[in-house]
C-alpha cells in the first residue's frame, strides 16, 4: 500500500470553490475508483489557501494505472478540470509509505495537524523506530491519524497527522505530552535527528472520508 499526498496552493479565497466541486462534480466522476480518497482537507492555520487531499492505491504501479485511465475519462477533462484550474497556482505531490495507520477518529467534527519533519539523511528508520515505541506513551493524550515516510516528493521526511476536537484539546494534549517523562525520553533520542519542522492544521471537507 502506498499513500499520495497532493497540496494544491491556490489563489487567495478560492479554496472553498475548489474543495466544493472535488466534492460534488470530482466525487462524481472518479468516486473511488482511480484511487481511493482518504481524507482531504482546507488549510486553516500555516501556509493558506491550500487544499490537501490524500490517496491510497495498492503500489506504484495501480497508481500509475489508475491515473492514466482518469486522464482519458472524458468527463475528468471536460467537466471537472476547467473548474479548477483558474484557481491552481502550484501543486505538490508527496508519495508516502505508510508507517501507522491511518486510523479513523473514534468521532467527527474534529480539525487536524500535519506535521512533517525533514530528518538527517540517513536518519529515518532510526527516528521511525523510536517514534513507534513512544507512540502509547503520546496517546495517552490524543491518538494518531497515521505516520508516513516519504517515497518522494521531499526526501528524508517524515509526515504524521493528528486529529483533535478543536485547538484548545490540541493545546492540552500536547501539553501533557510534553509534561511526560515517557514522552521527554523519546525527544531527547529523536529530537537530535530532525533538521526542520512545519505544522499545518487543517478542517475536512464535507466530503472528506477523515472529518
Amino acid at each position: 500500500m502506498i499513500f499520495e499526498l497532493r497540496t494544491y496552493t491556490l489563489k487567495p479565497g478560492t479554496a472553498p470553490i475548489v474543495a466544493k466541486n472535488a466534492g460534488t462534480i470530482a466525487r462524481d466522476i472518479r468516486g473511488d475508483n482511480y484511487g481511493k480518497l482518504e481524507g482531504y482537507w482546507l488549510t486553516e492555520i500555516g501556509p493558506l489557501n491550500q487544499v490537501m487531499h490524500l490517496w491510497s492505491y495498492s503500489d506504484l504501479n495501480e497508481r500509475a494505472k489508475l491515473r492514466a485511465a482518469l486522464g482519458e475519462n472524458s468527463r475528468w477533462g471536460s467537466e471537472y478540470l476547467p473548474l479548477i484550474r483558474e484557481y491552481l497556482i502550484r501543486q505538490d505531490i508527496r508519495i508516502l509509505n505508510p508507517v501507522v495507520g491511518p486510523n479513523k477518529p473514534a468521532s467527527e467534527g474534529n480539525i487536524y495537524e500535519l506535521r512533517n519533519y525533514r530528518l538527517r539523511p540517513g536518519a529515518m528508520k532510526t527516528w521511525c523506530g523510536h517514534f513507534v515505541d513512544a507512540l502509547p506513551v503520546r496517546e495517552k493524550y490524543s491518538k494518531i491519524v497515521g505516520l508516513w515516510s516519504t517515497d518522494s516528493g521531499q526526501p528524508n521526511e517524515v509526515c504524521h497527522i493528528w486529529s483533535y476536537p478543536d485547538l484548545n484539546a490540541r493545546a492540552a494534549a500536547r501539553g501533557g505530552a510534553m509534561g511526560d517523562a515517557g514522552w521527554q525520553a523519546f525527544l531527547k533520542k529523536g529530537g537530535p535527528l530532525i533538521e526542520e519542522m512545519w505544522s499545518t492544521v487543517m478542517l475536512p471537507a464535507p466530503h472528506s472520508p477523515l472529518k
